[in-house]
């Protein structure tokens, strides 16, 4: 059974969320999108996880649905917690993604952070004192079949291997406990390419989710599997890195992501990472350091060339969101009246947007669309973009067709 999983969203809980991610609307988006299995985000806050006591039910081995008005979607308890403390000398700001067997396992785990002084009342993702090892530490007794995951590992920021606050291994971050940790997120702005240049990850699988903080973003990142719908199938596929059972990931371009290359936002500085060190990472406006992104630092740990392939690996597709590309076709931003009618129609004529963009010939797009669709469709599925890359904060810039080409050009669809 092919099913596809977005492992990391938040809740209306999460600060700078959208009011709309509420379990019923989500299972709406995530139909629409064509998710499968969705976190349900946020186990650690009080009233969210009062929420999916109350509103799910059991389904398959470990997911839940919907207690009322099921539309098929499975939910898996997952949250983001945000460690901040001091190892070696410096501050760690270092964030973590935990997906659970059960609301039983959350309840116990929540229990243990209070205990320890943990605020989980102020967001649904929580900042806590505590060191990302022993919050390891915490999740496994409390649920051997948990899988815990260093989130969107690169981000400068908040993250294992951040430029900012970050360590060099995973061995320093875990220690001896580094046994327990079987996958990393590679977070919007690296892709599996850029993370297999690093040996030391080889043996962990790299998983993609959305990290959404609204509807419209589910399955921007995710993970294909084929297997039969189980939280143990679907952990067993993920650690075991079988291709027959976890098929490949969905990612965005990685240009896209807001800290792919290196700079400052207020000074409108962006750069490679070769014109940061010609530069020596200061910023020729501010004279302050830059904001070093995800590609300069895999290239600083890295031990193998752009392009290098380790043995056994999951394979990989990069996506467009369906309503950019409807929005640069018709000319207009994302959200307006024109991309939303042209959605739904794509969406109720093929069923949903991951099918769209994944399957559906190109051909019944433009008998149904117009060709320019079709064609935008087809570059994206190609990797045939223009991209500015994202830094600092600010999310790149994804064109597909060239400033040469207008309304009036005919494009064949082959």
């Amino acid at each position: 059974m092919h099913l596809i999983a977005d492992l990391h969203i938040h809740s209306k809980y999460s600060r700078a969320t959208s009011k709309d991610m509420v379990l019923e609307k989500m299972a709406e988006m995530a139909k629409i999108k064509g998710i499968n299995v969705l976190a349900t985000g946020d186990f650690t806050h009080p009233i969210w996880l009062n929420d999916l006591k109350n509103k799910l039910i059991s389904a398959e081995s470990g997911l839940y649905k919907l207690k009322e008005n099921d539309n098929g979607v499975r939910f898996i308890v997952s949250g983001e917690i945000s460690s901040i403390y001091t190892r070696g000398g410096k501050t760690r700001r270092v964030h973590n993604l935990i997906i659970l067997s059960s609301l039983e396992a959350a309840e116990k785990i929540n229990e243990q952070l209070i205990q320890k002084g943990c605020n989980l009342h102020s967001d649904g993702r929580p900042i806590i004192g505590l060191d990302s090892q022993k919050l390891l530490n915490i999740v496994m007794e409390s649920d051997p079949s948990a899988l815990f995951v260093p989130a969107h590992i690169w981000t400068p920021w908040f993250s294992v291997f951040g430029s900012k606050s970050g360590f060099d291994s995973l061995e320093e971050v875990f220690g001896e406990d580094v046994k327990y940790i079987h996958a990393l997120e590679t977070g919007l702005s690296s892709d599996p390419l850029m993370n297999w240049r690093l040996s030391a990850l080889d043996k962990y699988a790299l998983i993609s989710n959305s990290d959404a903080h609204s509807p419209n973003n589910f399955g921007r990142e995710a993970n294909v599997f084929d297997i039969e719908l189980s939280y143990e199938n679907l952990i067993n596929a993920i650690k075991s890195k079988d291709p027959s059972k976890f098929l490949y990931t969905i990612e965005f371009y990685p240009e896209e992501g807001m800290y792919h290359f290196d700079g400052h936002r207020a000074c409108q500085v962006r750069f490679s990472p070769e014109e940061t060190k010609e530069y020596k990472k200061i910023c020729p406006v501010c004279g302050k350091l830059l904001t070093i992104g995800v590609l300069s630092r895999v290239g600083d740990l890295a031990d193998r060339p752009l392009g290098s392939q380790p043995k056994e690996t999951i394979p990989f597709k990069r996506l467009v969101p369906l309503k950019e590309i409807i929005a640069e076709v018709l000319g207009v931003k994302g959200k307006t009246k024109k991309v939303e009618a042209l959605y739904n129609d794509l969406i109720n004529n093929f069923e949903n947007e991951f099918n769209i963009l994944l399957n559906v010939d190109i051909k019944n797009i433009s008998s149904f669309s117009g060709e320019k669709l079709a064609e935008a469709l087809k570059r994206v599925r190609e990797g045939q973009l223009v991209i500015n890359p994202g830094y600092d904060g600010e999310y790149g810039e994804v064109k597909i067709f060239n400033q040469n080409e207008t309304d009036s050009d005919t494009f064949s669809v082959n």
